[in-house]
């Protein structure tokens, strides 16, 4: 398997996240249902963090669990810097706003250099194991680009714009596979470690910020019962695709 074979599934990958963005192609109808909407994300982003916690689990209880706590830790002191900064911009966002939609982004980068680790790594196993792992993940990216898309279109990103950070956020897919790829032995190691940082920041994100920004403009039951159906959705997908 080449390198430039590698890095173009990985590359692929990256670019399906854009796809998540076209359903709110369909009308400002989807886009008003700003509560909702987050409760979706929430719910998309605490079933990839269950997804992330049982793969890494799986390799390493102690190495997940480290990684766990290092990315609630840098969630929450990320957060307190960006707050405490007075002139906070994320495109046409400004203040609480901006740091959410920053937040999210954020977030969803790092979990994509785990992703992108992980094609890697699975593409060093041989071409059939990488291509099928590349595939899953870009499936899998489809809902993720949707998450993000959900919570910047709402508050005035426009749906290309969206499409486009949620490409972004995925990025460090193909730039993480090469190095992942040449490297196995190195960085097979880290991935628990990976996981477990991508799934604490993810869910830390959830708790404090999805659902709380939910809560404040719809009813504590329609979220619950859209969180719930959210995350069931993508642990189901994740355990079609992966398990």
């Amino acid at each position: 398997m080449s390198v430039l074979a590698v890095f173009l599934a990985a590359l692929a990958t990256a670019l399906a996240t854009g796809l998540g963005a076209l359903p709110l192609l369909l009308g400002r109808r989807i886009e008003n249902l700003l509560g909702l909407g987050t409760a979706v994300a929430a719910g998309f982003m605490g079933g990839a963090s269950v997804g992330l916690a049982l793969e890494g689990l799986g390799i390493s209880l102690g190495r997940t669990a480290l990684g766990a706590a290092l990315g609630a830790a840098f969630i929450v002191t990320t957060r307190r810097v960006l707050e405490h900064r007075r002139h906070v911009e994320f495109g046409a966002l400004r203040g609480a706003d901006a740091v959410g939609a920053l937040m999210i982004v954020g977030v969803m980068t790092l979990h994509s250099f785990t992703e992108g680790i992980g094609v890697g790594v699975s593409f060093g196993d041989g071409a059939e194991l990488g291509v099928l792992i590349s595939i899953a993940i870009a499936i899998h990216n489809i809902p993720e680009g949707l998450a993000i898309s959900l919570v910047l279109v709402p508050r005035g990103i426009a749906v290309g714009r969206a499409a486009a950070w949620s490409v972004f956020s995925s990025l460090p897919q193909p730039l993480m596979a090469v190095p992942a790829f040449l490297l196995v032995e190195w960085f097979e190691p880290l991935l628990p470690v990976g996981l477990g940082f991508a799934g604490g920041a993810m869910i830390w994100m959830v708790a404090a910020q999805l659902l709380p920004d939910a809560l404040r403009t719809t009813q504590p039951l329609p979220v619950a019962g859209v969180t719930l159906g959210a995350a069931a959705a993508m642990i189901s997908l994740q355990l079609l695709l992966l398990g």
